[in-house]
């Protein structure tokens, strides 16, 4: 069992105190331990603030842009090893190690792609200048600055590596130093991505810390320069909300939470076309891949009554195709959820949702996993409920089930009565559509956009080419509204604006254009 320790202040630290255990959810073998007892995290800050950021900003867009791609060929020559570490400490499937260790690779070269052309400078100007006055010479303009303070980086478990990296892209490449904090239990890949970074001695000090375990009382000590930005529950994004930083320094917090997300069949959706396929298997991934456990994950399908038997029998159909069982044994193509407490709450979460509606495939509670003996892991079968009445169901659009759940609810075809459906989610990061019907697709996409952060709309011209559902991409927003966090991330260069500051200028436009290009 390894000791994963803290990368601070340019330095590994253990932490002192009682370390936690890191398990493997398939076996529950112990892996690594770890503990940040001890660290001042108050210097932390400063460190990052006094060291990393000047030094960041001293490189430039284009400098920076060549930390990326150093870091993304370095972490891609150790891909191999980074998979074994994800498989273990994640409980992935092969599969869906490489969803996450090559979703961190891909989005660092991204990044490092739109950087390189940026130049020098640390300014991005926003948008043409505008004449103030009568003057042709007085005009005004909008400059993007990097921020001055940290940026404080709080992740979830299921992406220890995609969740890491694609922020810190985004805050290196816009000039900010990170402090990044993976979850606790499925650290070590995060550990050990940094390790690989940090061996190669590819950033400069003080822009990259690392902390193992708790933040202690870190958020106490952010300041109007900094930043937060958190994945996770959205319980724990409303507390991290009340902190002192957000409350009192007003430092920036970007959330990006779980939400209800869907599927929604259009009423020209026939059994067996292509749209209808591809909502059929982009449902079934989203409920297997990482075992459900995906902030984007589709929890709520959308079925005209006409097709819903047949959507339980294709869904149904296509779940039988899936072995659940240790990720390293051959054959398997689902595997455990990630701790024992993410399992009481998957089996909580399909009781309650059963209250209302009918388990029409699985079970929560039986399951036989394969090569691990009986009664060890934390593995859960997908379950797939169907909503009777549709309009006076509630849980389905309050409680998600983080996990391998969806649940199937009718309705009339309609877009308005689709678009009141999706609504009572409160807020999603993501949705997909699967028409060609224009006029339904014209009622319903507008009313949509409020309530969701993406949407993905399939229609016969790119079912077969399209991304899948729950597909992050480094070029679109990544984030929704109200439950999903109010957050945004990603998005291009839109996704550097977080870590900078926008300052409007008002002056001579010559003047102005030589010292602020």
């Amino acid at each position: 069992m390894i000791r994963l320790e803290s990368y601070v202040l340019d330095s590994w630290q253990p932490g002192t105190g009682t370390p936690r255990t890191l398990l493997n959810p398939a076996t529950e073998e112990p892996l690594a331990e770890t503990s940040s007892e001890g660290i001042d995290f108050e210097s932390v800050l400063n460190h990052a603030r006094v060291v990393g950021g000047p030094n960041l900003r001293a490189l430039g867009f284009s400098g920076r842009a060549a930390l990326l791609k150093a870091m993304s060929r370095t972490l891609y020559a150790q891909r191999e090893h980074l998979l074994d570490i994800a498989m273990a400490n994640g409980g992935n499937t092969r599969k869906d190690a490489k969803f996450d260790v090559d979703g961190a690779t891909a989005t660092l070269a991204y990044y490092a792609s739109l950087g390189k052309n940026l130049g020098e400078t640390n300014l991005l100007q926003d948008a043409e200048s505008e004449q103030l006055t009568q003057s042709p010479r007085f005009h005004g303009l909008h400059v993007w600055s990097p921020r001055e303070g940290a940026a404080v980086h709080i992740n979830a478990f299921n992406f220890p590596a995609w969740g890491t990296f694609e922020k810190a892209a985004v805050a290196l490449l816009a000039g900010m130093p990170i402090i990044t904090k993976p979850a606790t239990s499925s650290a070590w890949l995060a550990y050990e991505m940094v390790k690989i970074v940090i061996d190669e001695g590819i950033l400069p000090a003080g822009a990259l810390q690392l902390i193992c375990g708790s933040t202690g009382d870190l958020l106490d000590h952010l300041g109007p320069q900094d930043v937060l930005a958190f994945t996770g529950s959205a319980d724990t994004g409303a507390t991290l909300r009340g902190t002192q930083g957000p409350v009192s320094a007003s430092s920036r917090i970007n959330v990006e939470a779980d939400s209800l997300n869907s599927a929604v069949l259009g009423p020209d959706a026939e059994r067996g076309s292509e749209i209808y396929l591809a909502a059929v298997r982009n449902i079934v991934t989203e409920m297997t891949q990482k075992a459900g456990q995906k902030c984007t994950a589709i929890r709520r399908i959308l079925v005209p009554e006409a097709l819903l038997e047949a959507v339980e029998e294709d869904v149904a159909a296509e779940l039988d195709t899936y072995t659940i069982g240790n990720p390293t044994e051959p054959g398997v193509r689902m595997g455990p959820l990630a701790t024992a407490g993410q399992l009481r709450d998957y089996r909580a979460g399909v009781a309650t949702l059963a209250q209302e509606a009918s388990i029409v495939y699985g079970s929560a509670t039986e399951v036989s996993p394969v090569g691990v003996p009986e009664n060890t892991g934390f593995f859960a079968g997908p379950v797939l409920l169907k909503v009777e009445d549709t309009q006076s169901a509630v849980a389905v659009h309050a409680l998600e089930v983080f996990g391998p759940v969806a649940t199937i609810l009718p309705y009339d075809g309609s877009a308005s009565e689709a678009a009141e459906l999706l609504a009572r989610g409160a807020g999603s990061l993501a949705a997909s559509v699967y028409s060609s019907d224009k006029t339904f697709l014209r009622e319903l996409l507008p009313a949509m956009g409020p309530h969701h952060g993406r949407i993905l709309v399939i229609d016969k011209k790119v079912a077969d080419t399209a991304t899948g559902h729950g597909m992050v991409l480094p070029q679109v927003v990544h984030g929704g509204p109200g439950r999903a966090g109010g957050g945004e991330e990603l998005g291009g260069l839109r996704g550097l604006r977080f870590y900078m500051q926008r300052t409007g200028f008002q002056g001579n436009k010559a003047l102005l254009d030589r010292l602020l290009s």
